[in-house]
């Protein structure tokens, strides 16, 4: 009662905040807002364009903006590939099949992992600082918030009788971070602007109202980066202060920062010169107008409405807490949609690199596992909703960083294992590394690279794209097949093609004499991925029609590969063996690979192994799965395809409640930022599916949503789609044909075949009866 009649009062005091300034109206209902400063990096507000991104802080007297570019990596291109892993191979399988794992085990980190010496980091491209001075009186009307519909974040507030407002964006149009501070009365901006880097390396000039901040990070071991900020003041007076730019006086500023390294340009000096030189030619205005229109041109593809309720009028954060005490907020499960999409419109754009763990924003020189590129779940799910939400443009960095790991995979599987192909293993970074390292528990697996290809498979699924399909998926398709079918042994008491040695990521199991291992042969989840890389291998190479004898080899490969196999429990089995969990509520939840993000389990093709897969989902949960933000955020996606919208709608609430940080960013923890990718996947998963060969429509609808709509959804197929609802039953559905192709649409137990027009959008009512049809 207690807690309750505090929860009580704070809404009520907040409704009064509310209607006294004018704040939480309905406009308000794509944005991030909140009535104080970011105390912490997890209140603060991320922009980006992409490849420049910042941190907005949002203080009175002190603004801090913590400022990332994607390329500012230490470390370099490397082979570290043990040498005695060729020749060992042989005995750890023979090891492993005769069920001596701890042998194995040490066998294999002796002769299989690599010596790693240089450690690669992501790392902060620094701070800019604002240090401003104000007319005396007291603060008020104090407001941030981060406007989804234009990418732009604000702070505004009032000191005595004077308004005070910034903005701040990344524009990917102009590549430059945009500050714009203004004030109601002339005159009243003052402030002294400094850019810094923790470690005090870098080396600082300041001269003609601009900085350049510069350093060869990682000690001289990674980029050579170079920021430049320049001040463009209207009215007032522009002095050089101590390594430092003084305001004063003035009536608005604009600030303009670019940034660049040496990952991609020979000269990063020049690169950020030529940038700055060409934004700080045009007005805040033409620079603000394209930056609006350029994200829009992605943002508004999509549009989600899941009801209203009056949680709309409080700040982001009170809305997170009431959440997490009982209240009911569909429109923050919008705005937490929309968030997901924003951030990766803001984090991974055609030419850079993909997004990292945390996206493109993260402070200090060591971020949480150096912010890099892990490829056993963590850069996958990063993409999950790039097709399905509209955003397949996206999607093309992860699919520029495949390319590029194919040379050094190539090498690993030479070198490591004696066979052709291309190979990676559970992590890399931007030098493109796959060999494995660390321990065995979550090193030994090479599925990284035939797991990521899927991704260059969907995007032709989704987009039929076959310029894609021959220049881009085909090649990163074959190579990863044909190292999987050189890979797969025989075992020899099932005459049945295995994997090994390997292991379900970062799991364990205890053997029957109680020690605890990680290493088998057959794990279910390489079995899995294989299934997955071999069959879209066959049907690109019919696409195509290229690579017969090849095509002949992998389907013959497939019809030994070992099968998925279900327990005495009536659970799938994660191993070889029904071995005892040493973690049943592991956070990893690899044997449903094959339910999602794979289509191997469905309703329509393998009921049985569907009943299974939820057994295997309930028994992780009965034990503690889902403790962080990411494995919640895949749980949401199994429970989608289980078409189950209430377990799939508990466990998006439970992410929100448990596992979500103030300004909405996903918590492992620490922060990381594929649960923001995630969970939206799942939201649109619960709503669309078009992974088993149908248009499914509403699959997963929980009673919490009974009434809505969304439009601009993607399915398999070139279609896309827009529906809505009333009662919980589908009302309208509006089906647009993009590439011509035939397809059929499904809605419960109903079932219709659209024509195969190119163009064509018909409309259906509830029972799938088609209301119009026009070319």
């Amino acid at each position: 009662m207690k807690l309750l009649r505090s929860l009580i009062g704070i809404l009520f005091g907040m409704i009064y905040s509310a209607l006294a300034t004018g704040q939480g109206t309905t406009s308000d209902e794509l944005k991030l807002w909140f009535t104080h400063p970011a105390a912490t990096w997890n209140e603060a507000l991320p922009v980006g364009n992409g490849r420049l991104g910042a941190m907005v802080f949002g203080g009175v007297t002190t603004e801090r903006l913590q400022l990332n570019e994607s390329s500012v990596w230490t470390g370099k291109k490397a082979d570290f590939v043990n040498p005695a892993a060729k020749g060992a191979l042989p005995k750890i399988r023979q090891l492993l099949f005769a069920g001596k794992y701890a042998e194995a085990k040490d066998l294999a980190e002796k002769t299989m992992m690599g010596d790693k010496k240089d450690y690669a980091t992501y790392q902060t491209l620094g701070d800019l600082n604002l240090q401003l001075t104000h007319p005396k009186g007291d603060i008020t009307d104090y407001r941030r918030d981060l406007d989804l519909e234009t990418a732009v974040a604000s702070v505004r507030y009032r000191v005595g009788s004077v308004a005070f407002q910034r903005e701040i964006f990344s524009s990917a149009p102009d590549q430059a971070l945009v500050v714009r501070l203004t004030a109601s009365k002339p005159g009243s901006l003052s402030f002294n602007l400094s850019l810094s880097r923790p470690g005090n390396k870098a080396k600082l000039e300041v001269k003609n109202g601009e900085i350049t901040m510069s350093e060869h990070v990682g000690d001289g071991v990674g980029v050579r980066m170079v920021a430049r900020l320049k001040v463009l003041n209207d009215g007032g007076e522009v002095t050089v202060n101590d390594q430092a730019i003084s305001v004063g006086k003035a009536n608005a500023v604009t600030l303009l920062l670019t940034a660049a390294t040496d990952y991609r340009n020979s000269d990063p000096v020049a690169t950020a010169n030529t940038q700055l030189a060409a934004a700080e030619k045009r007005t805040f205005e033409a620079i603000k107008k394209d930056h609006i229109a350029d994200y829009q041109r992605y943002f508004k593809r999509v549009d989600l409405d899941l009801g209203r309720t009056n949680a709309v009028y409080f700040p982001t954060d009170a809305r997170l807490t009431a959440l997490q005490n009982g209240n009911t907020d569909p429109q923050l499960i919008k705005l937490y949609y929309q968030f997901g999409r924003y951030l990766l419109i803001s984090s991974s754009r055609p030419g850079g690199l993909p997004a990292n763990l945390q996206g493109i924003w993260a402070d200090g020189l060591t971020p949480p596992w150096s912010a890099d590129y892990h490829i056993n779940i963590n850069i996958q799910m990063n993409y999950w909703l790039a097709e399905a939400t509209n955003l397949s443009e996206m999607h093309e960095p992860f699919f520029d960083f495949l390319g590029d790991l194919r040379e050094d995979g190539r090498k690993t599987a030479r070198d490591m294992y004696g066979i052709s192909g291309t190979v990676a293993h559970f992590t890399t970074d931007p030098w493109h590394f796959t060999e494995p390292y660390g321990q065995t528990q979550w090193a030994m697996w090479p599925m990284g690279l035939a797991w990521s290809a899927q991704h260059v498979w969907e995007h032709y699924l989704f987009t039929g794209d076959e310029t894609h399909l021959r220049n881009v998926a085909y090649p990163i398709l074959k190579e990863a097949a044909e190292f999987c079918a050189n890979w797969l042994v025989e075992n020899p008491a099932t005459k049945q093609l295995v994997s090994g040695p390997s292991i379900s990521p970062e799991n364990t199991f205890k053997t029957k004499t109680g020690e605890v291992a990680t290493m088998v042969m057959g794990p279910t989840m390489d079995h899995m991925i294989i299934r997955d890389l071999l069959s879209n291998t066959i049907e690109a190479s019919q696409k195509l029609n290229i690579d017969a004898a090849f095509r002949r080899r992998l389907t013959n490969t497939l019809s030994r590969l070992a099968p998925t196999r279900i327990g005495s429990d009536g659970r799938i089995m994660e191993w070889t063996e029904e071995f005892e969990e040493a973690e049943p509520g592991h956070r990893h939840i690899s044997h449903l690979f094959g339910l999602h993000p794979g289509r191997q389990i469905t309703k329509q093709k393998s009921p049985e192994l569907l009943t299974a897969a939820r057994k295997t989902i309930d028994h992780r949960l009965k034990n503690g799965g889902g403790h962080t933000g990411w494995s919640r955020a895949w749980i949401v996606n199994f429970f989608a395809r289980l078409q189950d919208g209430e377990a799939a709608h508990d466990n998006l609430v439970a992410l929100l409640r448990k596992s979500t940080l103030p300004n909405l960013f996903d918590n492992h923890p620490p922060f990381q930022i594929d649960g923001n990718f995630g969970a939206p996947a799942g939201i649109t998963e619960m709503l669309l599916q078009s992974h088993a060969d149908e248009i499914q429509l509403l699959p997963a609808l929980p009673k919490a949503w009974p009434t809505g709509r969304i439009s601009g959804l993607c399915a398999r197929g070139g279609f896309e789609v827009a529906m809505e609802w009333e009662g919980g039953r589908l009302k309208q559905a509006t089906i647009l044909s993009k590439l011509g192709n035939a397809g059929q649409v499904r809605y419960g137990d109903q079932v219709i075949t659209l024509p195969a027009r190119k163009g064509a959008t018909v409309v259906l009512d509830g029972t799938l009866k088609e209301i119009s049809s026009k070319n």
